[in-house]
């Protein structure tokens, strides 16, 4: 039975911040990327504060050590921002990096040892080739089980993919469908990687061929555009290029303080009720590939702290290194009933309009997925839409009162689970 767990003390979330998501020139550093966040979230702090009064520094990273050469990259940022001699500390949990960084900030300062506690993550994945960035993501692997099988992430999102379509019915137009929701929203992002719809990409390529001489390609709608193989080449069947995520660099921070003084920085705190972690197997030895378990046991956790269930949630971040993953995603959340995901899918139901909106900010997929960033960059958008701060991706309806990030390490080896509230 699971144990239902409590904070020791109220915490909360008062400012927010995320750097330009995308591909930064080589001699830009990951703490130079981090700077960017950390003043806007520093400007997103209504009442402003004193950064003497920060008391621990909780920084995501995958691989600092293989992206760029730099190791005990927690006090490098530490000094680039000038909190030395503050405590550091650096979390690798692959792609949940940030978000576990944020759940042991929330920890930390619920225990009482900390009051207040930046938290983020940064990642400069560019300075690599496309194959060297797949061998360093490789490294989150098994290497017994999966890595000496010529597995990468694009092939083991593929195989969970064909699982789904196998066992619910589930199509590639499906996955195409998740593609194009994030790239509106990110379209509406300033700060996302891909600052285009499919509408507007298909409008780019067709622009661009006339400007060439070339005959005026002609795509009847979005998902024509989508199964056109020179315009989204298959990576990995079913998994096309419009189904997975960027390589980009980025940066997202947040401050967490403790409740009883959260008024002492803004007056709309959005504070942090349910948190749950878990991790898992690898694939070979799981005993079904349609779901991932460290998800669902992880979000029972946080559902349980909070006390609230799956109904309640009015907004969602969910993991979307590729397509296939937002899907399973809103199953192991409890948002639907396994294969039924894909009837929300296809009648909108996640859209900014719909009944419950999911990556508002484009996701992984359209904002970008600087590893150790996306946790707590999934955080930044939930305290922006429930401050009614998203500008034109900002949700209409009025009852936001209730958020949750999911976040995934790897192939769900680590979950990650928060959930928020506005009062």
């Amino acid at each position: 039975m699971q144990k239902r767990r409590k904070l020791g003390r109220g915490v909360a979330v008062v400012g927010a911040g995320l750097s330009k998501f995308g591909a930064y020139p080589r001699g830009v550093r990951g703490q130079d990327i981090f700077v960017e966040a950390y003043k806007e979230m520093i400007a997103s702090i209504d009442k402003g504060f004193d950064p003497e009064d920060i008391d621990a520094l909780y920084l995501g990273n995958l691989s600092s050590d293989l992206f760029e050469r730099q190791v005990h990259m927690g006090p490098a940022v530490a000094n680039r921002i000038g909190i030395v001699p503050k405590p550091t500390i650096r979390f690798e949990d692959a792609c949940a990096a940030s978000g576990v960084a944020f759940r042991e900030a929330v920890i930390a300062v619920s225990s009482g040892i900390y009051d207040v506690v930046l938290t983020g993550g940064v990642e400069k994945m560019t300075n690599l080739d496309t194959t060297h960035v797949t061998e360093v993501l490789a490294a989150a692997m098994d290497p017994d089980t999966e890595i000496a099988a010529g597995e990468t992430f694009p092939g083991i999102y593929a195989t969970i993919a064909t699982a789904h379509m196998a066992k619910y019915g589930t199509t590639v137009e499906d996955f195409m469908r998740i593609g194009i929701k994030n790239h509106y929203n990110g379209s509406l992002n300033p700060h996302a990687h891909f600052d285009a719809s499919i509408t507007d990409l298909m409008k780019r390529k067709a622009a661009a061929a006339l400007k060439k001489g070339l005959p005026e390609p002609s795509w009847a709608d979005e998902m024509e555009f989508l199964h056109d193989p020179k315009q989204n080449p298959v990576i990995a069947w079913p998994m096309r290029l419009f189904d997975c995520s960027t390589v980009c660099d980025g940066a997202s921070c947040v401050l967490v303080v403790a409740e009883d003084i959260a008024k002492n920085f803004t007056d709309r705190p959005i504070f942090v009720i349910g948190t749950g972690q878990a991790s898992d197997h690898f694939l070979a030895e799981r005993e079904e590939l349609t779901s991932l378990r460290a998800a669902r046991i992880a979000a029972g956790e946080a559902y349980a702290m909070a006390g609230v269930g799956p109904q309640d949630i009015r907004i969602a971040e969910v993991h979307d290194c590729f397509t296939i993953a937002e899907l399973i995603g809103m199953e192991d959340l409890g948002f639907y009933k396994p294969g039924e995901a894909v009837r929300a899918v296809r009648e909108g139901e996640n859209r900014l309009d719909g009944k419950l909106p999911i990556n508002t900010d484009g996701g992984l997929k359209a904002k970008g997925h600087p590893i150790g960033a996306s946790g707590t960059g999934m955080i930044v958008e939930i305290f922006k839409q429930m401050r009614e701060e998203a500008g034109p991706r900002q949700v209409k309806k009025k009852d936001v009162d209730l958020g949750l990030t999911h976040n995934v390490g790897a192939h769900g080896s680590t979950v990650v689970i928060n959930i928020f509230e506005r009062r």
